[in-house]
């Protein structure tokens, strides 16, 4: 078995690219869906969180997949103790500068009625050492180590005869679509186990969630079968999408069924029709970027290297910059236009400007040192033992 035979994974690096983009518009729309946010408006849009439920479905999940995938990629390059000494600097040292610098403005910014000014109230702050939106990246540090084991696992005559399956699977126009059911399964049982909204490590009903499509990543990059399967079956995934979407709206607009259903199973249908539109949608994107994004163009480059910094700054920036957008006496659109603008505008230049010249601080935010950068979506051979 070998890595797919490219020079480099040009879908993976577009799809790195707009899938940390639509994180950053979901982000900028949550002030106005009525969810509930670090910023609120007094208003809110039933419609705008109508759509946003359905696109964070698998947005991060396809971000985990991609992650797996460049786990593989980077221990076939390198010794286990190279790679976790890089997953420590790249994750942990900026998940740590992240909750000491970046996370107070947001926390201080949601409870800024009740506080005296941010630098007197700065040091308790920073040691709450919560990672808000960087819990992305306190799951990507622990799969990373944990991939450590899997690769071994996948390398071996067991995880041969797992990666034979999913081919054999991969053959009939459904067979990774049935893979869903483990996914199903998973979080049904997690979320009635674990039945938290939380994003912290231990709550299984969310991280074995996303592990599932991370392992998902580590297995089928070690396929061409599986790969060129996506490829070919592009139009039927898409078409159980569809089918996938109908029932998950189906579901979300339909009348109370309290009368007749139990919670808890009320919530496991729930999770069964996002699991459903969660995998199809990842088959379907796969599929359809392996089709358009052939080439990796400079620009796409140059931002796969900066949406790290981007994505940890992104979301302090749209809260300290939305509380004061928030007050405005204007219709939500012209709300959330001017939130996107200013917030894009100021995170990529506190990214281009500041982050990206500074050696020093391109170390603290997960960058690699000037002239040494190198992406994950270059390849060859994966060697077996």
């Amino acid at each position: 078995m070998e890595l797919k035979n490219t020079v480099r994974f040009s879908e993976l690096d577009w799809l790195r690219v707009i899938l940390i983009f639509a994180v950053f518009l979901h982000h900028v729309c949550m002030p106005f869906n009525g969810d509930g946010w670090h910023i609120m408006n007094n208003d809110s849009s039933k419609v705008l969180d109508d759509i946003m439920v359905y696109f964070e479905q698998f947005r991060l999940p396809i971000l985990f997949f991609i992650s797996g995938v460049g786990s593989v990629i980077l221990l076939s390059k390198v010794t286990v103790v190279k790679f976790v000494k890089d997953k420590f600097l790249r994750l942990f040292i900026p998940l740590l500068i992240g909750s000491l610098l970046v996370i107070p403005p947001q926390i201080y910014m949601e409870n800024i009625v009740e506080m005296q000014s941010f630098w007197r109230e700065y040091p308790s702050l920073a040691l709450k050492f919560e990672t808000n939106h960087l819990w992305f990246i306190e799951y990507l540090f622990v799969f990373f180590l944990l991939a450590i084991p899997l690769n071994k696992l996948f390398s071996s005559p067991l995880g041969a005869s797992i990666i034979n399956f999913v081919q054999k699977l991969s053959k009939h126009k459904i067979g990774l679509y049935l893979l869903v059911t483990l996914l199903i399964i998973i979080k049904v049982y997690f979320s009635l186990t674990f039945p938290s909204e939380d994003k912290k490590i231990e709550n299984l009903s969310s991280s074995a969630f996303y592990f599932f499509f991370f392992i998902a990543g580590m297995l089928f990059v070690r396929s061409n079968i599986i790969w060129q399967a996506i490829y070919d079956q592009r139009f039927y995934n898409l078409l159980l999408l569809v089918f996938s979407t109908i029932l998950f709206y189906s579901y979300y607009y339909s009348p109370d069924l309290s009368e007749y259903l139990s919670l808890d199973l009320r919530r496991s249908i729930w999770w069964l029709v996002c699991c459903l539109v969660a995998w199809s949608a990842f088959l379907t994107i796969l599929g359809y970027a392996q089709f358009y994004f052939t080439k990796t163009p400079k620009w796409v480059s140059l931002s796969n290297e900066l949406i790290y910094p981007f994505y940890i700054f992104h979301q302090t920036v749209i809260v300290v910059i939305g509380y004061y957008v928030i007050a405005w006496q204007a219709p939500i659109l012209l709300k959330v236009i001017s939130l996107f603008a200013l917030s894009f505008l100021v995170t990529t230049v506190i990214c281009w400007f500041i982050i990206k010249p500074s050696n020093f601080l391109r170390f603290l935010f997960g960058l690699k040192p000037k002239n040494n950068v190198v992406s994950v979506a270059y390849n060859k051979p994966l060697k077996q033992n």
